[in-house]
């Protein structure tokens, strides 16, 4: 009578890289098979930027010095528009529902894959969408001052703030499950948008509002990108603009992976 040998055949990792390459391609292939829902992400800023560059700037112009050029002092602003709130948080949630997600933690994919290969994928939309209005600046004739590597760091340090927000919609979305929830995430960008020099120069603010400038981080981000823009290599406004994104990376990243191990856990 042969012995019979039981063998239990388990599965391998992959490795680290090779785990985030996967979900970063699929992720970037879900994308590139729904391009409309990204449409407004651009379409909104390039209308806001030609609206209030059409509205506001011979007025504010003439109430500044000789040189102040507002085409450029609102380009950053149509950027970080652009950039803000773009993720693929709502595909994640579909992935909790389907439960696509508890299937996937049953693999030994790293678990911190999960999250960086969909901001790979998020990156790579970021810089597609800074580039289409930042090329709508150079058209209208807005002269850089930093000349082509000054255009460079501009949209590299948009795509780096777009980057560093993502985790707040990805932490609602690991915790709740919740599409309307991660939809109501842009929510939290509105005091980040508008309690800021968005409009206007800090120094012309007064009162409460001259306040929440101040302790914005947003006021450091366009600072850093319209001294690309106006100033030249500048590194004070250029350094707090990236300390700024740094901060708000720091913040909603440990949201995220907190998330994602809380989901982790009770999976």
């Amino acid at each position: 009578m042969s012995n019979i040998v039981e063998t239990r055949v388990h599965p391998r990792a992959a490795g680290f890289f090779a785990d985030w390459r996967t979900v970063a391609l699929r992720a970037v292939r879900l994308t590139l098979r729904d391009p409309e829902a990204f449409g407004p992400a651009l379409a909104i800023p390039l209308f806001f930027f030609v609206v209030n560059v059409g509205a506001m700037q011979s007025f504010v112009e003439r109430s500044f010095p000789p040189g102040f050029d507002y085409k450029a002092f609102q380009l950053p602003v149509a950027v970080v528009f652009a950039v803000t709130g773009v993720s693929r948080a709502n595909s994640l949630v579909i992935d909790i529902r389907d439960g696509y997600l508890d299937r996937l933690l049953l693999t030994p994919v790293r678990r911190g894959t999960l999250l960086l290969g969909l901001m790979t994928a998020d990156l790579a939309l970021i810089i597609a969408l800074a580039v289409p209005v930042t090329a709508l600046g150079l058209a209208v004739g807005i002269d850089v001052a930093t000349g082509i590597m000054g255009t460079l760091a501009f949209v590299v340090i948009s795509g780096l703030w777009g980057l560093a927000f993502t985790g707040f919609p990805y932490a609602i979305a690991l915790r709740t499950g919740n599409p309307t929830a991660v939809n109501n995430a842009f929510l939290l960008f509105f005091p980040f948008a508008f309690l800021t020099t968005a409009y206007l120069p800090a120094e012309v603010m007064t009162g409460w509002l001259a306040t929440a400038v101040r302790f914005n981080p947003t006021t450091y981000l366009l600072g850093a990108m319209r001294a690309l823009l106006q100033e030249g290599w500048h590194w004070a406004p250029i350094l707090k603009g990236l300390a700024a994104v740094a901060g708000i990376g720091a913040l909603s990243f440990t949201l995220a992976f907190r998330a994602l191990r809380g989901r982790v856990n009770r999976g």
